[in-house]
């Protein structure tokens, strides 16, 4: 019985993945969402990309989008593993932990945790 194991070069790419979604992730909400002078910049009207991903950030994780699509995605995973499933739901769920979806988040990095005890998809 194979386990769903990364090997080498997948768990470099996974780790990339993981720490450049929670450095966005900490930077959209210590430099944007929480910056007083940005968010009063922003609805006296200025009009500028880091306004735009401000709202669509708390937008976001007002409606819990990123522990939902956290939480989807690891179930998927845990289902059937791949590579591509393992790094959308490791993103969703780092940028949920720190962007205040924190339960859905931290259930989907439980599952994620448990995809890795599961059997290897056999191949086609």
């Amino acid at each position: 019985m194979k386990l769903f194991l990364p090997n080498a070069r997948a768990t470099n790419w996974l780790l990339i993945v993981g720490f450049c979604s929670i450095g966005y992730a900490l930077y959209m909400r210590y430099l944007a969402v929480e910056q007083s002078t940005i968010g009063l910049a922003c609805q006296a009207g200025l009009n500028t990309w880091l306004c735009f991903t401000r709202q669509v950030t708390i937008v976001l994780f007002t409606y819990s989008v990123f522990g939902w699509v956290a939480l989807i995605v690891a179930t998927l995973n845990l289902l059937r593993p791949s590579l591509v499933l393992f790094a959308l739901a490791l993103a969703a769920a780092s940028c949920g932990v720190v962007l205040y979806n924190v339960g859905l988040s931290s259930f989907a990095a439980g599952l994620l945790v448990l995809s890795l005890a599961r059997r290897a998809p056999e191949p086609d």
